[in-house]
């Protein structure tokens, strides 16, 4: 069977019964755009139980392939969400790097040197094949219901909700959302619809991106040269794309005027100069873009809340922008959850905006720097570039200046209210707030890995060596799943460790490495609470049940 092709679908218009009713019917939340950030936050409530509603007003997929990086974390949500193998699959999986500066390769980096992951640092996949697989996967959600040609054209806030006004073909019609999640882009209706703006900063060059389709024999690897001899005092960026489709990205100069640059006649040109003369190639796509680094104050605003571009929006370089946006929206997901079941006060969306802008802060940061790196605004920035350049190919130090986009990495919360401070002392990476490590483990003697453990809610590692936790402290594990707000207990048992007088009821997984007790620190013992968006809450050297229970409570925001 062949790959369906989503540039093509188009979407029929349904009137849908809300738009007959006699009173603004009442949804839980209304999510307002079908990308990649509106579809991730309807699959993750839907799977949580949580009924949605998706307004798009357009009837198609997105036209050409924009985003085109994503990263390690944005494949570990989506494999929670059931389409992270499907977009393996189609998928150009990478990990390695090339800088050069002018002829020579200067420098030579692997984003996942050691084994023992399941997902790869990156791969690339046109956004529209991310986007297709995204819905097909929310077509047969039963707690989904999405609609096309449906506009936002009025929100009105109240104290229980929002009120909406809704444009279709047939007229417009009222609903009522307890919560309007907008994922509706980087020029954001419904932000201008409340009145508020984003803040930032437009860089002044100019990008062509030009999708050219080709056999070649180029290995998957991320190329970018500054000053090469094809295209002089600028900077190119090359990618490979499934279907024999290159990404390259030509640096124009602000003075570009960006109608003609995109005429066959002057990419063409530029084309040939990279490839070669003789080089056979289609041109698939071609797009003009202009840096900009910026985002809203804030990202809550009563009972709507931002994600993605319309919240914050990043210069491309570094694969920050749709990755962001996927993590927004898990970050997002089990905090309404938990409110709408009445489980936690409305405030724990608060820490939604907390981190996420704090997490917008920490990518407009790493763009801007990559951004004034690439593009340096005077003689003497340029000299400081060149010269880091040219010592890179001998010199490591060098090697940590240079600044191609520092891609995309999940945020710490180091800050989080939500996090429970360590008591006991712990070395290694994964702080409270960290995003989890995955490792191989195997389950009833089956490989498999450790981030599928982490299913959606809580989940409470308890590492086991030697020997197995008392009958006391196993039967304390199970009953955590009875509270109002459950965790699952996994024991992580050592390669020598034997599990046969274990209770059924309570999951086991070995670490048939050890990988997963190096990465965490972990003794006999330590016990990890982990949230539903696997970052860590807590984490301490003994399991107790009080302990857990009150990191719970504080990580659901009630602290």
């Amino acid at each position: 069977m062949g790959d369906i092709d989503f540039q093509a679908m188009e979407f029929a218009y349904e009137k849908h019964a809300d738009q007959s009713a006699g009173a603004a019917p009442r949804h839980q939340v209304v999510v307002v755009g079908a990308g990649p950030v509106g579809l991730t936050t309807a699959l993750d409530l839907a799977r949580q139980g949580v009924r949605v509603v998706v307004l798009d007003d357009d009837y198609r997929l997105s036209t050409g392939s924009r985003a085109i990086c994503f990263s390690k974390r944005t494949l570990e949500i989506w494999d929670r969400l059931g389409v992270g193998q499907r977009m393996i699959d189609k998928g150009v999986s990478w990990n390695v790097g090339k800088v050069f500066f002018r002829e020579q390769e200067v420098w030579r980096f692997d984003l996942l040197p050691e084994p023992g992951h399941r997902r790869p640092a990156f791969i690339n996949l046109q956004q529209y094949y991310a986007e297709g697989y995204l819905y097909e996967q929310a077509r047969q959600e039963p707690n989904i219901d999405l609609r096309w040609k449906n506009k936002v054209a009025g929100v009105t806030q109240a104290d229980d909700g929002v009120d909406l006004t809704i444009e279709t073909p047939e007229g417009p019609y009222t609903l009522h959302a307890d919560w309007l999640v907008a994922c509706d882009g980087a020029r954001s209706p419904v932000r201008k619809l409340i009145g508020q703006e984003s803040h930032g900063r437009i860089f002044r060059d100019r990008f062509l991106i030009a999708d050219v389709k080709m056999k070649a024999d180029f290995p998957t690897e991320r190329w970018f040269w500054f000053d090469p001899p094809f295209h002089p005092n600028q900077s190119v960026l090359l990618h490979r794309q499934p279907d024999n489709v290159w990404r390259i990205d030509f640096q124009l100069g602000w003075n570009a005027d960006p109608v003609e640059a995109v005429k066959p006649e002057n990419v063409l040109p530029r084309i040939r100069a990279l490839l070669g003369p003789d080089a056979q190639f289609d041109l698939e796509w071609v797009s003009v873009y202009t840096f900009a680094c910026e985002r809203m104050d804030k990202f809550r605003h009563g009972r709507v809340v931002f994600a993605g571009d319309s919240a914050h929006r990043v210069s491309p370089f570094g694969a920050r922008g749709a990755n962001s946006g996927v993590q927004d929206a898990e970050n997002l997901a089990w905090k309404l959850k938990l409110v709408l079941a009445g489980l936690a006060p409305d405030t724990l969306i608060d820490s939604y905006s907390a981190e996420r802008e704090f997490a917008a802060d920490e990518n407009i940061l790493n763009s801007s720097r990559a951004t004034d790196f690439i593009t340096p605004k005077s003689d003497i920035s340029r000299s400081f570039r060149n010269a880091v350049l040219n010592l890179a190919k001998t010199h490591p130090f060098a090697r940590s200046l240079v600044n191609s986009g520092r891609l995309s990495l999940p945020a710490t919360y180091a800050a989080s209210p939500l996090n429970t401070p360590d008591a006991d002392a712990f070395k290694g990476r994964m702080v409270p707030g960290a995003v989890a490590l995955d490792a191989p483990v195997a389950a009833h003697g089956d490989e498999g890995w450790w981030m599928s453990q982490l299913d959606g809610g809580f989940v409470l590692a308890v590492f086991c060596d030697g020997a197995l936790p008392s009958r006391d402290v196993q039967s304390a594990l199970q009953s955590l799943r009875m509270a109002a707000v459950p965790v699952k207990a996994v024991l992580v048992a050592g390669p020598q460790c034997d599990v046969s007088g274990l209770s059924a009821d309570l999951p086991v997984v070995t670490d048939v490495q050890g990988c997963l007790a190096k990465r965490y620190d972990a003794e006999a013992g330590t016990a990890y609470l982990i949230r539903p968006d696997q970052h860590i809450a807590a984490r301490w050297r003994a399991f107790n049940a009080e302990a857990v229970a009150a990191a719970v409570k504080r990580a659901t925001g009630h602290a």
